[in-house]
């Protein structure tokens, strides 16, 4: 077991990773920043997930902190060998290679949970079992086939999320399924096996949608093209070409915008006495209301809604969140150690536990790093 003592919740379980990408690494990442020991096997040379390009190179440093990484080719006897005698002193394993191949290592759910019964093993993939089961999926597959890209984009030209909504949830659903098979394995004493996928993730994320179609019998546009619930909440430019969100989601809000635009004449017109009228006139009143952001400068805008105490967010880039006043200052970006040695900042779990963040313990490991270590126990 493990005998880190980390004072988190998990202290004590001990995780084997057979993961890439993104999907099972956060899952594994989870379990670690709660204090489970996470044994991360790589190939020789390493996951490849560490040299992806463009839009991937992110994805390594962002999901397999406060692991453990042992170098093992699992494809020959000897490293199999080694591999299953590492399951036999683990509580979970997780997985979220395409469908057949652990099987055809010898390493599927039924043949190792026979042999070891307390096993949590938990697999992550495209789909559940069903007719779509053997199909190769992607983030950007599902959310074609679950209706993402549909609602997302503006109509006729679908859009997905502009991140890997799907396999980060699909992790997050793998760890709360490892959280309850541990605790019904203290009543038990038996394992289970765990499926997380992507598809039925993404299902989930569009249930709203789907439950809004059965109670009206109308398909849902669009969020482009939605009409919306209220007739204030959209994204305004202002002074020099910038944008700024602003909601105004009841009568009053209504009123103390006007009051924060100086727009008098908007706030007495008794053709937008109600949200009703309002959401009726909205194209007219989204570019009265425009005329007035434009005059104003960003900071200074902000500076009224919020004193006003209403809804508003600028736009914000990715890379401007290094710098965050609030991320900072709760404790959400933190500095970690990379593989080469720098330094990079992460962004923590998003959830208090007692007072603290789950933070970052250990750099993150070189290829192969706790290869010795970790093996060493087998000889003891």
């Amino acid at each position: 077991m493990n005998t880190e003592a980390t004072g988190l919740p998990l202290q004590g379980v001990r995780v084997i990773e057979f993961t890439h990408m993104v999907m099972g690494p956060t899952c594994g990442m989870i379990l670690a920043d709660l204090g489970a020991e996470v044994i991360k096997i790589e190939p020789p040379g390493g996951d490849k997930t560490r040299q992806l390009p463009g839009l991937g190179i992110g994805f390594f440093r962002s999901f397999n902190r406060n692991k453990l990484s042992v170098e093992l080719d699992i494809q020959t006897p000897e490293g199999l060998a080694t591999a299953k005698a590492l399951i036999a002193q683990s509580d979970v394993l997780l997985e979220n290679f395409r469908p057949g191949l652990m099987d055809k290592l010898g390493l599927g759910s039924e043949a190792l949970r026979a042999e070891f019964p307390r096993l949590i093993y938990v697999s992550h993939k495209g789909f559940l079992p069903g007719p779509y089961e053997d199909r190769l999926a992607l983030d950007e597959v599902v959310q074609n086939m679950a209706g993402l890209t549909y609602m997302t984009g503006p109509a006729g030209r679908p859009l997905r999320a502009g991140t890997s909504v799907n396999d980060i949830m699909g992790g997050m659903f793998g760890a709360i399924g490892v959280l309850a098979a541990l605790r019904e394995r203290e009543r038990t004493g038996q394992g289970q096996e765990i499926q997380s996928a992507l598809f039925e993730n993404c299902c989930l994320l569009a249930s709203q949608h789907m439950q809004q179609f059965q109670m009206t019998g109308e398909v849902p546009p669009p969020f482009p093209s939605r009409v919306s619930a209220w007739s204030v909440y959209d994204t305004f430019e202002v002074a020099h070409g910038a944008q700024l969100f602003i909601g105004a989601v009841s009568d009053k809000q209504f009123l103390t915008l006007c009051e924060v635009l100086n727009r008098p004449d908007l706030a007495t017109d008794p053709a937008l006495a109600s949200n009703a009228q309002r959401v009726a006139l909205r194209p007219d009143l989204l570019r009265r209301l425009a005329e007035s952001t434009r005059q104003w400068d960003l900071d200074a805008l902000c500076d009224r809604l919020k004193t006003a105490g209403l809804p508003y967010a600028k736009v914000v880039r990715p890379d401007q969140l290094l710098h965050d006043e609030h991320l900072l200052a709760s404790g959400g970006l933190v500095p970690m150690q990379t593989e080469s040695g720098e330094r990079t900042e992460v962004v923590l779990l998003p959830l208090l536990m007692g007072g603290r963040r789950p933070g970052v313990r250990h750099p993150l490991p070189r290829v192969g790093e706790h290869t010795e270590e970790v093996l060493a126990r087998l000889r003891v």
